[in-house]
């Protein structure tokens, strides 16, 4: 006999269009840029935030949000990858617009991260970049898209307990390790 414990019915949908301040061309985190604009995530329990960029030039990624060196090596490899200069047949926007076309194409321009006990449920050094392709660029806009379960910050269980499949933690254990700035 199937059980439904732990399925919760009832759920919401929650959308914001936001805007970015525009960014010198690189890559830059973003993350709590985002997250004061959608104060809203703190109501949901367990869900999904998807996060789409609205341009064709510039990208989202998620990855190291402790050392702003990775992003500076991030855009140096990608000048390296994608350089300017190249006999792009779109050059109606300048040099930098093919090139950051690629780019975008590349690192893309959607993430979706899961939302547990009202926060984004990141890695410990993870953040979302927005990855600025052009050279002078404006304000960026992204869609914000809460799909979340409705409640409480408890979070449903995954199976039922059992003899062969106990009960887990959230996440698992967490790294341990503390990186230090040198």
């Amino acid at each position: 006999m199937a059980s439904n414990r732990g399925i919760q019915i009832g759920s919401a949908w929650f959308q914001r269009k936001l805007n970015l301040r525009p960014q010198h061309r690189g890559v830059h985190l973003v993350t709590e840029e985002i997250l004061k604009q959608v104060p809203e995530l703190s109501q949901f329990a367990v869900g999904l935030c998807h996060i789409q960029i609205m341009h064709t030039s510039a990208s989202l990624a998620l990855n190291e949000s402790w050392d702003p060196d990775v992003r500076d090596d991030m855009e140096m490899m990608l000048n390296k990858i994608v350089p300017e200069g190249l006999p792009y047949r779109h050059s109606c926007e300048g040099p930098d617009d093919m090139p950051a076309h690629v780019k975008a194409c590349f690192l893309g321009s959607s993430l979706t991260i899961p939302i547990t006990d009202g926060k984004l449920n990141l890695g410990t050094w993870q953040g979302v970049w927005l990855c600025e392709h052009r050279n002078h660029a404006g304000s960026r806009k992204v869609v914000v898209t809460l799909s979340v379960r409705k409640g409480g910050g408890s979070r449903p269980p995954t199976r039922s307990p059992t003899r062969d499949h106990p009960p887990r933690a959230l996440g698992g254990p967490r790294n341990s390790r503390v990186k230090k700035r040198l």
